[in-house]
């Protein structure tokens, strides 16, 4: 049996940093941002969509490959510090070869 695909996502910080973070197709922005440990995905209900400490914004033109965001989604990111039409919570995201290369920006603050 073949390894898993690996998708490359570059988080850039509120300072303008990046860091580069590979995670298996299959598994959620958020999973590999915590592996990985990415500081400011916080991902305090553990993916489930109950909290907004996993907010992101995906650069275009990489929110046209997402699927849309769902009323769930649309709820928790009312309470996003800072939303735009770019937001998304990064637990809802699924990794795939499509998005190999994906970036995303994060926020200066969580909730």
């Amino acid at each position: 049996m073949g390894s898993p695909e690996m998708v490359a996502v570059t988080f850039v910080g509120a300072d303008g940093s990046a860091r580069q973070c590979s995670g298996t197709a299959g598994e959620s922005l958020m999973r590999a941002a915590v592996r990985t440990g990415i500081p400011e995905i916080l991902a305090e209900c553990g993916g489930i969509a109950a909290c907004a400490t996993c907010h992101c914004y995906v650069e275009p033109p990489w929110d046209q490959r997402l699927d849309p965001r769902s009323d769930v989604e649309e709820a928790m990111l009312e309470a996003a510090l800072d939303p735009t039409e770019f937001s998304r919570l990064s637990c809802q995201i699924t990794l795939s070869p499509a998005l190999d290369g994906l970036v995303v920006r994060l926020p200066a603050d969580q909730i």
